[in-house]
């Protein structure tokens, strides 16, 4: 029996166990939605924004591991939705985008044109640079196969998002089809992570670690793409060694795990700078090693360590060659296990403790994350307290600037939270889409969004989306009066000359308690401590969406973090990792840094 090819697609949908897609309907894709419908198995989710469409289907795989979809439109719909892919690209983030386009004849007879027909362009052409693949259906016949393709690569090896560009025309026609032949929608198998493990390299970590005396594991996203975090952690436990956790793979450890120590990097913890640069291997899994992690100057990151770097991507192996003793090509869901069946506890009882001294001596609240005066709190203490009162389920999903870094230092994840945002390409706006995609994926959960007044503007539409469908999305906006994280910069740079950062200098930010009640919120506002518990549990009463606003010092500084620092003959040079600003007095860091210190130490002014 012929169908026609959009109910080709919906019987993928299905097919593939995908009951949650994305988009915005219009003329061009509306065979599309209309099979959707019909069919009746999948629900389409309307956002009000065609990159908000492609967040929540990354946001929806990040939080259950589940593949999601998202249908647009032609013209603007489809140049719109570039931001989300790009986005979810640069995170390694698997979904299928499915765009209308002109009819046939018009992408034919105006190919050299600057549009097809109406309002068509070459989508498909334009994203080809940020999926891994992109392809026109000008063949009806092509399209079962072009979507087994498409389903199979947004998830092999390193994954990445796919786009399927199909004419308006093409959708309709009567096609016959076969058996379908889709791999798994939640990774990939074990026999597909290629290259295979090859066993001397098993070896060579295994022998690296027997004869290390204080090796540190720096765990990543690659680990959760994979769907190896429970493996993981019986790795860890068997070797009981100290590990630490790249942002992306923020929860890939709870915060009391026993040999979890933090999150190192330039916004990082203090303690876990030390021990970063104090250890002698460095096992790294799963993680790029950007240049926020590693600091300004790569030639000053794990001074004294051995450097092994696993994984599946040679390109990001390459990245840092010179620096690294061994690259290994290959999937966690390989290395993981073989890893764990080879390697036996290791002998470091000295090194954990000297971890765990400086993980107590530098708790992640510090002098300088004091409230500001004149009713002002500071967010990094916020989030601290805020944690204590939010569900041991809950998924945490953060937008840029405030949200982002006080998210990201203060977070103290219980064993079944998540916690994810947008991490490659950090675009302002995530974080309404983000939960919302968080939501869908698991429905009645608590989620947290963490945003700043700022980046809420930036897709302030999907309030309406939220309020829709009821979600259980509890929202905070720090108010720190526009763009504090630029405010910085213009510090730094123009000698605080400000432009366009705030309501003096040309941008204002609205009253959020008003705007949350406009959308049917129940909304909230908390400058102080006094009434801190009294609102918090109001705002995360019952599982009907809220909005919080804190209100925070307009330039409260983002610290401890990593900068470059002036040097006797008044020079800036980049600090190494164990230089967090607030500095701290040399002999200090002498003391700290066992491993001894570095020249750029010795020159810096204190």
């Amino acid at each position: 029996m012929k169908i026609k090819v959009s109910d080709v697609i919906a019987q993928y949908l299905k097919e593939a166990e995908i009951k949650t897609v994305f988009g915005i309907i219009g003329s061009a894709n509306s065979h599309i939605f209309d099979s959707i419908s019909k069919l009746g198995y999948t629900e389409i989710v309307c956002v009000h924004h065609e990159q908000s469409a492609i967040m929540s289907m990354g946001a929806y795989y990040r939080a259950s591991g589940k593949l999601s979809a998202a249908i647009v439109t032609a013209g603007a719909g489809s140049s719109n939705a570039i931001t989300g892919v790009l986005s979810n690209w640069a995170d390694s983030i698997p979904g299928i985008i499915i765009s209308g386009q002109e009819q046939l004849k018009f992408i034919n007879n105006h190919e050299n044109l600057r549009m097809y027909g109406i309002q068509g362009f070459n989508s498909s052409k334009m994203v080809s640079d940020i999926t891994k693949y992109s392809v026109l259906v000008d063949n009806e016949h092509d399209i079962q196969n072009i979507i087994e393709t498409a389903h199979f690569t947004t998830q092999n090896k390193r994954p990445g998002p796919v786009w399927i560009d199909i004419p308006f025309d093409i959708q309709s026609k009567q096609v016959q089809i076969g058996k379908w032949n889709l791999k798994s929608s939640i990774t990939i198998d074990s026999a597909d992570a290629i290259p295979i493990a090859i066993n001397w390299d098993i070896d060579y970590i295994v022998n690296e670690l027997k004869s290390s005396k204080r090796p540190l594991i720096w765990a990543g996203h690659g680990i959760r793409l994979s769907n190896m975090k429970s493996e993981f952690q019986n790795l860890i436990e068997k070797l009981k060694i100290p590990t630490i956790l790249s942002w992306s793979g923020i929860d890939l450890l709870y915060d009391t795990h026993p040999y979890y120590f933090g999150r190192a990097g330039v916004n990082g913890m203090r303690y876990s700078n030390f021990i970063v640069q104090n250890c002698d291997l460095l096992l790294v899994i799963g993680t790029r090693l950007s240049l926020l992690q590693t600091g300004y100057d790569i030639n000053q990151f794990a001074p004294n360590a051995k450097i092994i770097a696993i994984d599946n991507d040679p390109t990001e192996l390459n990245k840092h060659s010179g620096k690294y003793n061994r690259k290994i090509e290959m999937d966690c869901k390989i290395l993981i296990p073989d890893l764990t069946k080879k390697c036996q506890e290791l002998q470091i009882s000295d090194w954990l403790k000297y971890c765990t001294y400086v993980k107590s001596k530098y708790p992640l609240l510090e002098e300088c994350h004091k409230d500001g005066g004149n009713n002002y709190l500071n967010s990094y203490h916020f989030i601290d307290k805020l944690f204590n009162y939010i569900d041991d389920d809950a998924i945490i999903v953060t937008d840029m600037g405030t949200g982002l870094l006080s998210g990201h230092y203060s977070a103290r994840l219980k064993p079944n939270q998540l916690m994810f945002t947008s991490l490659g390409l950090g675009e302002m706006g995530y974080g309404l889409p983000g939960a919302i995609g968080a939501s869908k994926a698991y429905n009645g959960r608590q989620i947290i969004c963490l945003n700043c007044d700022g980046g809420m503007m930036m897709n302030l539409q999907e309030l309406q989306t939220i309020i829709h469908h009821n979600l259980n999305i509890k929202i905070v906006v720090f108010n720190n009066d526009g763009y504090l994280m630029i405010k910085h910069t213009q510090n730094m740079l123009f000698k605080g000359h400000k432009t366009c950062v705030d309501k003096n200098t040309g941008i204002s930010l609205p009253d959020y308690v008003n705007v949350g009640n406009s959308f049917g919120f129940k909304s909230y506002s908390l400058n102080n401590w006094n009434r801190f518990n009294d609102i918090i549990c109001k705002w995360l009463n019952g599982n009907n969406p809220s909005l919080l606003e804190v209100y925070m010092d307009p330039n409260q500084e983002f610290v401890p973090k990593v900068k470059g620092v002036a040097t006797e003959n008044g020079t800036i040079i980049p600090a190494p990792l164990e230089e967090m600003s607030p500095l701290l007095p040399l002999e200090e860091i002498k003391h700290i840094m066992i491993a001894g210190i570095s020249e750029h130490s010795k020159k810096i002014v204190r």
